[in-house]
């Protein structure tokens, strides 16, 4: 039997995480990959300040309470009281867990000495690390980097730090900063950490397959993987994913029939959650990934009417022909 990690007190049901990602894991994709029973679907990333300030658009990141069983909800910020306040507000709002975002690599994000620019400072992100964990009861776990760039890879020092402050779980993305998403992450480097603390660390970037999976566990001697950007549009592929990691029974592949009522499913909610107008744009980027994973000959006709379209009910009306032509033709 697989030993499964603990958070905590929480004892994971798969060692495959579903990754954070800006924009993409708002509520209604968690609700989709939630149907595969993935550990954890960590939400996408919370503005600490902004949700302290009660806007909207941020509070509905933070949702899931009820639905997303363990919710975990990630934070990002560079200032102790904000992102206290901000953990206090999503225990409120029913996370089991917090996330604390030191990985992102985004120039809006790190100019602001938020992200993965605290890998920079680590005295400071300890002590946003520490603010955190004395606002909430919660478990509070860390993801991060490898480094800032190829001369500061610190990550074990932030490591071992964050585990001393009361981290319970970190992730570490095979990449620096400096690298953003370019190159292929490096899974080996990311033993180093593992090595350094004896909380769960899990590796995560350019984990695609069950293969890749299996070789970055090898590679990196993680307890788990965090899979991200390759579920969009396959989000079935958890299935394989959790099948090698968890070594359980092989699903049955889904047939196009199954799919078709995951991607008509997932665009209604998309378009109940946000309205018309902006669930019509938001959308666009999963219908275009769900279109190519079938691969379809004349795939980018589809999608170049898709984009055009300003009404959910034109869109919804060409993905039935499109999945239903699909299943005609597999």
């Amino acid at each position: 039997m697989t030993f499964m990690p603990k958070i905590g007190k929480y004892e994971l049901q798969s060692r495959v995480l579903v990754a954070p990602m800006s924009g993409l894991t708002d509520l209604p994709f968690r609700r989709v990959v939630n149907l595969f029973n993935p550990g954890l679907i960590v939400s996408e990333m919370v503005a600490g300040r902004m949700l302290a300030m009660g806007k909207p658009d941020t509070l509905a990141k933070a949702s899931g309470k009820g639905e997303i069983d363990p919710l975990v909800i990630q934070l990002v910020g560079c200032e102790k009281n904000w992102m206290s306040k901000a953990a206090r507000l999503s225990e409120e709002a029913g996370a089991s867990f917090i996330d604390i975002n030191m990985g992102c690599p985004a120039r809006k994000v790190t100019s602001g000495m938020s992200g993965s620019a605290l890998m920079r400072d680590i005295d400071n992100a300890i002590q946003l690390i520490v603010a955190t964990i004395n606002s909430v009861d919660v478990p509070v776990t860390l993801k991060m980097r490898l480094g800032w760039d190829n001369d500061s890879l610190n990550a074990p020092l932030l490591a071992v730090k964050a585990q001393e402050a009361g981290i319970k779980m970190i992730v570490v993305h095979g990449r620096t900063r400096c690298q953003f998403y370019d190159g292929k992450a490096d899974w080996s480097a990311v033993k180093e950490t593992v090595d350094a603390v004896d909380i769960p660390v899990f590796v995560n970037g350019d984990i695609n397959t069950a293969h890749d999976a299996i070789e970055a566990l090898d590679k990196s001697s993680a307890a788990g993987v965090m899979v991200g950007r390759s579920l969009i549009g396959s989000p079935w592929r958890l299935q394989e994913i959790i099948s090698a990691v968890d070594g359980s029974v092989i699903p049955m592949k889904l047939k196009i029939s199954d799919k078709k009522k995951i991607v008509l499913d997932h665009y209604n909610d998309i378009i109940n959650f946000y309205g018309e107008k902006k669930g019509v744009k938001i959308a666009r980027k999963h219908l275009i990934g769900y279109i190519n994973d079938l691969n379809l000959i004349n795939g980018s006709e589809i999608k170049s009417s898709i984009v055009q379209m300003s009404q959910s009910s034109a869109v919804y009306n060409i993905l039935n022909t499109t999945f239903s032509k699909a299943g005609e033709d597999s």
